[in-house]
């Protein structure tokens, strides 16, 4: 299926689209080519980069259809695409803002934390519910976890594995600000302009004193990773099949 991850560039700036209906869910291909995406950004380096979703999710997640399907060597190249998406956009050198335009959750809600702002939808849900569904986090998304939020606000969002509103989200600094759905993109546009107009080799350099003790320890975490021979349990299915039993308006509480 072509075309899950989209590049648009004006004026320097790329716009990145996820655009998997109904959840931009995560799926091997979809990894794929968030990675053919990202070597693109990477070889190119626009000014600044927004990340967005399309319909009414930014993403959900990895496929709950799909991940207690999965045979071993798959999830383990599931498990490498994920740490590999993750250690890609939060190390990307330039200004990377997401623009966080539906619901965001699991891999999807981490997806958010590795940009340097984040713009969230007033009538989203968020939330880290990875635990809901039986599955331990990959490296590299716990790493940005810690990495990104205060201990108490990890703690009881990884642990009680549960979806917050917009306005605990904001709370917790899932997102730094909120605006309506229509808003997202054009702010996230408003905030990506300015960043990139910041010196762009002091801001590489900065960014990567800011983040380099984190991208340290989640690459060595996913060097070996034990989640590659060890991710999905037999209790995954049943768990993912009752968070897929949601009602009609509440988002699947995804990996």
């Amino acid at each position: 299926m072509p075309g899950q991850v989209s590049v648009e560039t004006t004026d320097g700036l790329a716009v990145v689209t996820m655009n998997r209906p109904p959840a931009n869910a995560m799926t091997l291909d979809f990894l794929a080519e968030g990675a053919e995406a990202m070597a693109g950004l990477r070889a190119d380096l626009p000014a600044a980069v927004v990340i967005t979703g399309s319909g009414g999710f930014f993403s959900g997640g990895v496929d709950l259809k799909l991940a207690p399907t999965l045979r071993p060597a798959e999830q383990a190249q599931m498990v490498a695409g994920i740490n590999r998406l993750f250690l890609d956009w939060y190390s990307f050198p330039r200004p990377v803002v997401a623009a966080v335009n539906g619901h965001a959750v699991a891999g999807g809600m981490i997806l958010a934390l590795c940009a340097d702002r984040r713009i969230g939808a007033e009538a989203a849900s968020y939330g880290l519910t990875e635990l809901r569904v039986g599955v331990p986090y990959p490296a590299a998304a716990i790493g940005c976890v810690r990495a990104e939020l205060a201990p108490a606000a990890a703690r009881r969002l990884v642990l009680e594995a549960e979806l917050v509103d917009g306005k605990e989200a904001l709370g917790y600094g899932l997102v730094d600000e909120l605006v309506p759905a229509e808003a997202v993109l054009p702010r996230a546009l408003e905030l990506a302009a300015g960043l990139a107009a910041l010196p762009a080799r002091a801001y590489e350099i900065v960014k990567g004193q800011l983040r380099g003790p984190a991208l340290d320890a989640m690459h060595a975490g996913a060097a070996d990773d034990p989640m590659t021979a060890n991710w999905i349990a037999p209790e995954t299915a049943a768990a993912a099949s009752e968070a897929l039993d949601q009602p009609s308006n509440k988002p699947a509480q995804g990996v």
